[in-house]
């Protein structure tokens, strides 16, 4: 097979892949070994499907969004803007071959599925509608939940899904990123019958995602004149600033700096710079004069300014949505906006409890939500395995076997942990 992101390469017989495959659940789902012909794509997400404690025999997906909040969400999701060339290239095909069209958020959730109605009838018994959630870590292997987890656009056919009530369904889907970030916001999806195994079906909706960035770029709001910058910081040690149409990746001191800036439009003193970016208190002014001057170089004087440091320029960055969303109440959105910790290799003291207070925050509002599908996401992402709060969140509203064993596997490290007082 020349492209393994492809279901089956030309010429294949699908009634004989499709026994092959199924045996080869089987064999999955009973011993855990995964034998041939099963694409590494389909076998790496299989086993991160079983790590996440997904049930193959699950039965449907829950509906996370719903109604008005299902509403407000779509609208403001940068998604929105592409829904109309979305249908325009789509709709058609998806009605007249009896497919469905589906749009995801970077979270597997499924904003909008459209297309056929008497298929859209029969995916709705599994939940395969606007609002359920069809990441990884709930439904298992899928292309919109598998094209969102690894980043790249994929076909799954039949019994390559995880779950046996999907196995019926072939679907293929692309990741679509901000233009300007590179971040991504999500996927386009086409879900049918076995007709769609064929790589002209992935090809399409890789084009279709191509359009989608290109509109998206020659929709982008321009900066205004007193120009904004746009900051990206979570989930990565590096951060990315958008400025003046150039992106910038930033080195890890230069992020450090650009983040306490950002917090302080009013400017910092280098003295209290010095403070917040290093815990050894044998760093001298110098020093940190000398990194500031590469980070004017690498800004720009206009951007950079001094006496006292501060940036000149409006920064919107991905730190203060997330505390936007969670001030208004919007908790979904606001899990939906942190994509990882804030700069999470940084020991800046001032950046350390920026990303504490963060996370703690949201957690607060995850576990005072109780919603068990949010309380699923954060427990299964990596920055949330070992979250001993949520996970006694998640046991609270869902007991499940897998559940309530990670939760006494973290109590029984806490106690082995504890120091033994006399």
């Amino acid at each position: 097979m020349t492209d393994p992101w492809v279901a089956l390469e030309p010429g294949a017989d699908p009634a004989e892949r499709l026994r092959v495959l199924r045996r080869a659940h089987e064999s999955f789902t009973a011993a855990g070994t995964v034998a041939r012909p099963v694409r590494s794509v389909v076998a790496d997400s299989w086993r991160r499907s079983a790590r996440a404690r997904v049930s193959p025999e699950g039965f449907e997906a829950s509906v996370e969004l719903t109604d008005g909040e299902l509403g407000s969400y779509r609208a403001e999701h940068p998604l929105a803007r592409v829904m109309p060339l979305c249908r325009e290239l789509m709709g058609t095909y998806a009605s007249d071959g009896e497919h469905l069209l589906a749009v995801c958020d970077a979270h597997g959730r499924l904003l909008w599925v459209e297309g056929h109605a008497a298929t859209r009838q029969r995916a709705g018994r599994m939940n395969f509608v606007p609002g359920a959630r069809w990441a990884e870590s709930a439904m298992g292997t899928n292309a919109p939940g598998t094209a969102v987890a690894v980043d790249r656009p994929v076909q799954v056919f039949a019994a390559e899904h995880f779950m046996r009530r999907v196995q019926p369904w072939t679907c293929a889907a692309a990741p679509v990123h901000d233009p300007r970030t590179g971040r991504l916001l999500g996927a386009i999806d086409i879900t049918g019958g076995d007709g769609l195994a064929h790589p002209h079906s992935l090809a399409f909706v890789q084009a279709v995602a191509r359009a989608a960035e290109l509109q998206l770029a020659a929709s982008a709001p321009r900066p205004a004149t007193g120009d904004t910058v746009e900051l990206t910081a979570l989930g990565r040690d590096e951060a990315l600033l958008l400025a003046h149409g150039r992106k910038v990746r930033l080195s890890r001191r230069h992020s450090e700096i650009v983040v306490l800036l950002a917090r302080h439009p009013e400017g910092l003193s280098g003295d209290e710079l010095l403070c917040a970016l290093y815990e050894d208190e044998s760093v001298t002014p110098v020093t940190l004069r000398a990194e500031l001057a590469r980070l004017r170089r690498v800004l720009g004087p206009e951007l950079l300014r001094s006496r006292p440091y501060r940036l000149a320029a409006r920064v919107e960055s991905d730190v203060a949505l997330v505390e936007r969303r969670l001030a208004a109440g919007s908790v979904t959105a606001a899990v939906a906006a942190y994509s990882g910790p804030l700069l999470p290799a940084s020991q800046a003291p001032a950046v350390a409890r920026l990303r504490r207070r963060l996370a703690d925050e949201l957690r607060a509002a995850l576990v005072t939500r109780r919603d068990p599908d949010l309380l699923s996401d954060w427990a299964h992402s990596p920055w949330g395995e070992d979250d001993f709060a949520v996970w006694r969140a998640l046991a609270a509203v869902r007991p499940t076997p897998p559940v309530l064993a990670r939760l006494a596997e973290l109590d029984g490290a806490l106690t082995s942990a504890a120091p033994d007082f006399p």
